[in-house]
């Protein structure tokens, strides 16, 4: 049986979630080991450093080990998990202050309780640490009351909206009583065996290149796993992984949304489904590159491209029939959504007043040039990552609707992540780039992390990791930051840095329009498509209570597994 929900791609319909549901059995059997694909692994599990790389740690076992304050549920919102006794309590003057009250029942798989000494330790580490990936709304926390072990009191310096993210998100509370004092970094990089979670990785569980398995976790408070064993095997080779899922060897897969999904569909039993998430597809400047270094330039190639066409080289079988994204943002973030890029259709009248605005002027071979001698052209060099085969299509489609306007495109062979994600694009060795926003999926296994990517890891809207003018990677930030389009705009750093900050939900949509339109102008990114999130399940082999196999956009789809059970 195949079931597929179909994904809403660019339209203005919110969507946060798309849940699949099987009819649930009456009875199920416990134990038992299944295997399932993963096509990544972390670069290590230290979570809260640079060095952890691809979100596939965080879909595979940060999710089902580190226990966290708020969970990003599968319909999109942050709720309370079972560490809290309910809702935190917030206070916004004079400062912002938000106190956390946690289960008495809430302990460390050594039986140990997790306790407000975790989340000043974990607060310390990542505010005050060294080679930390993200310190966001960490930095503006001056302190963490710890005195009742029960009550975590947490003071802001200023106010920071997003702070249901804290304390959890993808990153997790840390044990005070295992690592405290301790080398966290050096503890935690090749796997722990501590959880404050529904599985724990046992001793050996993560052999690097190969698999990753987890057992339960006999002293989680919440529910039990069905399973006695998950064992993540990795895949680089797409192809590779769907012959296994074929051949029974793997028993469900979460392809990136380029792979043979129609081999999938064939396999009896399938359970298949699409999801629109938080992923997109776009095109990205180089805004101190030239040619498209002038704005001018930047829209006239906007005005050239049939996003619908490129859509459809993106996504090809799998949704032919997709629409254009028009925002930055997908239609995951609901209210914040907003079309701003539906001006850029194809016009050719708009590109030759652009151009020749900007001092352009076709020469005898017909491209577009400037100077005294015409010695100048317009050359558009265009470069793709390697693991997307629908990129690599899209950019032949591109470079073509290019030429026929008067560029001079050149396309570079297709580069690996490791070339393209860790060293040109934060280098600025790069003038035009078609990459997904959430780059970590796209990281192969080992791919060396030394460096942000920027990704995602909820539908809150700040984008000033992408846009603001300090995200900008320099020699003095040691090549951190991830604005690797190097736009720098100072109103539109006012309305990026509200929106982090303001927690008015209505001021906050306001700052995400004027943000939209700010970019929409400045045009550092064209976006193109909506990359929908694919789940693969053997229903035939394996069921989850309540008969339905959710997407989650923050921890995949493998956030779960303690409901899973093998049929």
């Amino acid at each position: 049986m195949s079931v597929v929900a179909a994904c809403t791609g660019g339209s203005n319909k919110p969507l946060t979630t798309t849940s699949v549901t099987t009819a649930p059995a009456p009875t199920f059997n416990q134990g038992g080991s299944i295997t399932v694909a993963a096509e990544g692994e972390p670069g290590c599990m230290d979570w809260i450093s640079t060095c952890a790389g691809s979100t596939w740690g965080v879909w595979t076992v940060e999710t089902n080990t580190m226990p966290r304050a708020y969970d990003f549920t599968s319909d999109g919102e942050y709720k309370p998990s079972i560490l809290l006794t309910g809702e935190a309590a917030v206070r916004m003057t004079p400062e912002q202050v938000v106190t956390y009250h946690l289960n008495p029942r809430a302990s460390w798989s050594d039986g140990q309780p997790i306790t407000s000494q975790d989340f000043q330790y974990t607060w310390d580490q990542i505010a005050h640490g060294q080679g930390i990936a993200d310190q966001s709304g960490y930095s503006d926390i001056v302190s963490v009351d710890d005195s009742d072990p029960l009550t975590a009191v947490v003071t802001f310096s200023q106010p920071y909206a997003d702070w249901r993210k804290l304390f959890g998100g993808t990153d997790g509370i840390l044990p005070s009583h295992l690592l405290e004092g301790q080398d966290r970094d050096a503890l935690m990089k090749d796997g722990y065996t501590w959880s404050g979670g529904p599985w724990e990785l046992p001793p050996g569980g993560w052999i690097r290149g190969e698999s990753i398995t987890l057992v339960p976790n006999p002293n989680y408070w919440g529910k039990k796993p069905d399973l006695g064993s998950v064992t993540f095997r990795i895949f680089t080779d797409p192809t590779a992984e769907l012959q296994a899922y074929a051949a029974g060897q793997v028993l469900a897969a979460y392809p990136t949304p380029e792979a043979a999904v129609a081999g999938y569909r064939g396999v009896a039993g399938t359970l298949l489904s699409l999801t629109g998430g938080l992923d997109f597809d776009a095109l990205w400047f180089n805004v101190a590159a030239a040619p498209v270094d002038a704005k001018a330039v930047r829209q006239a190639v906007a005005y050239t491209l049939d996003r619908q066409t490129i859509a459809s080289a993106l996504l090809g079988a799998l949704e032919p029939t997709a629409q254009p994204l028009q925002s930055l943002l997908t239609p995951a973030y609901g209210a914040y959504y907003n079309a701003a890029f539906a001006r850029y259709k194809p016009d050719p009248a708009m590109v030759n007043q652009l151009m020749t605005g900007a001092g352009w002027a076709r020469n005898k071979a017909g491209f577009w040039a400037k100077g005294a001698t015409r010695a100048e052209v317009a050359t558009i060099d265009l470069k793709v990552p390697s693991t997307s085969p629908g990129a690599e299509a899209a950019a032949n489609v591109i470079g073509a609707e290019l030429q026929g306007a008067g560029f001079q495109v050149t396309i570079a062979p297709p580069e690996t992540p490791g070339q393209l994600f860790t060293q040109d694009l934060p280098a600025g060795a790069f003038s035009v780039a078609l990459y997904p926003v959430d780059l970590e999926r796209e990281l192969p296994s080992g791919t060396p992390t030394t460096v942000g990517v920027p990704g995602i890891d909820d539908n809150d809207p700040g984008q000033c990791q992408l846009f603001c003018s300090a995200s900008i990677p320099t020699a003095a930030t040691g090549g951190v930051g991830d604005n690797y389009v190097r736009l720098a705009d100072s109103t539109l750093d006012r309305y990026l840095e509200d929106l982090d900050s303001n927690a008015n939900s209505d001021d906050r949509v306001a700052d995400a329009a004027q943000a939209a339109t700010i970019l929409a102008d400045d045009l550092p990114a064209l976006p193109l498509v909506t990359l929908p999130d694919v789940l693969v399940v053997n229903t035939n082999m394996i069921g989850v209570e309540g008969g339905t196999f959710n997407h989650n956009l923050a921890y995949g789809p493998y956030g779960e597994l303690n409901e899973w059970y093998l049929k």
